[in-house]
């Protein structure tokens, strides 16, 4: 998954850079306005954590979310700032943001805020995938081929999902272990394991070997 970090703090910004990258989260760190302009046109990241006070203005950080919000950018936008009073918090979610955190932090819950955006934004996009023959059925957790109801278990139903959330983006074996083998020792035997399973049980072309990463299949 790839963040957009914008941060002027170089100190915090840095640390939180290399920690975010330690969770095998690709991470972007914008300084200003005009870096996170030019970091959004190269890639576009499935969240933000942004600062409010930057180096164009004490609500820079305001303005980029409401115009993100305004050109129908969706993505999820944490605020990461000093500003800590109620005013500040009730802007920030009118103005666009899905959460709002103040510093000082704790790491742990700033993982956890993090976790729980990127989550929810993959479970809101869509109910129903389908790609002939395969239909997926987010809200049951139910897979069928050929109209077929294949029995997948919880990992491979995980792994899939996740995959056909965003079906023509190609994920990394990193992201991949991350969100879904996060404790295993083994986890780029388990990945592999848990593909050929879903490939047996639903068929060879559902997921496509890139190179670095998987996709989707079926088009």
């Amino acid at each position: 998954m790839r963040i957009l970090l914008v941060e002027d703090e170089e100190d915090l910004a840095a640390a939180l850079q290399a920690l975010l990258v330690q969770k095998r989260y690709q991470v972007d760190w914008a300084r200003n306005l005009q870096e996170a302009y030019d970091k959004l046109v190269d890639a576009e990241p499935d969240l933000l954590v942004l600062d409010i006070m930057l180096p164009e203005g004490e609500d820079a950080g305001f303005q980029l979310a409401q115009e993100l919000r305004q050109m129908g950018n969706q993505r999820p936008i944490l605020f990461l700032t000093a500003r800590d009073t109620l005013e500040d918090r009730v802007q920030g979610l009118d103005l666009g943001g899905d959460d709002y955190l103040t510093k000082p932090f704790d790491v742990p819950e700033l993982l956890a805020r993090i976790r729980a955006l990127l989550r929810r934004d993959g479970q809101t996009k869509q109910s129903v995938l389908e790609r002939d023959p395969l239909r997926i059925d987010f809200a049951n957790r139910r897979v069928y081929w050929h109209h077929q109801e294949v029995i997948l278990s919880e990992k491979e139903f995980a792994l899939l999902e996740i995959l056909a959330l965003s079906p023509d983006r190609v994920f990394t074996v990193l992201e991949l272990l991350d969100r879904v083998f996060p404790d295993a020792s083994s986890g780029h035997h388990a990945l592999r394991m848990y593909v050929s399973r879903i490939r047996e049980k639903l068929a060879p072309e559902v997921i496509v070997t890139v190179p670095g990463g998987y996709r989707l299949g079926l088009s």
